[in-house]
């Protein structure tokens, strides 16, 4: 592409990074899990003012990336709770339904794939297992420390491969 710029990428998470998803933790927290329940819950999260800052920080001289382990039934609501709360469009890649793998697993591969096509200048993840596994890995990995990590959104990002 003769005079196109090309802008590294900023990965992104979403829940626990810009949403806040403790509010509907409650219904994986025990047995019976309501994923259900949990998943459409999804566009009443709240911002969270400190991955919303970083992502438009990065907005202006990054290319969007968002790697999710939300479903890939939760694009339309996903979609739209991005421009309710005026986040930055960019590329969003969702879980494929029967995709239970630990979420580093899942975004380990898919980082390998997008790093294959551009630069990856950052990730930034608050699942701490997902943060080891990409530095291993080589990425250049930020954790989103600014919510508590819960055991319960744990066990469904590494264990369960639910989000």
């Amino acid at each position: 592409m003769v005079g196109q710029r090309v802008r590294p990428l900023a990965v992104f998470d979403v829940d626990g990074v810009v949403a806040d998803v403790r509010h509907r933790l409650r219904h994986v927290a025990r047995r019976p899990k309501n994923w259900a329940a949990f998943f459409a819950a999804a566009g009443r999260d709240r911002p969270l003012a400190p991955g919303v800052d970083l992502v438009h920080e990065y907005a202006h001289d990054h290319d969007l990336v968002w790697l999710t382990g939300r479903p890939e039934h939760l694009r339309v609501v996903t979609e739209r709770w991005f421009a309710e709360h005026g986040l930055p469009e960019g590329r969003l890649l969702m879980r494929p339904e029967t995709d239970r793998r630990p979420a580093r697993d899942y975004k380990s591969d898919r980082l390998r794939r997008l790093a294959a096509a551009a630069t990856i200048a950052v990730v930034v993840d608050d699942d701490p297992a997902v943060v080891t596994r990409l530095k291993r890995d080589g990425f250049p990995v930020r954790l989103a420390d600014w919510v508590p990590y819960e055991r319960s959104l744990r066990e469904a990002q590494e264990r369960l491969g639910r989000t």
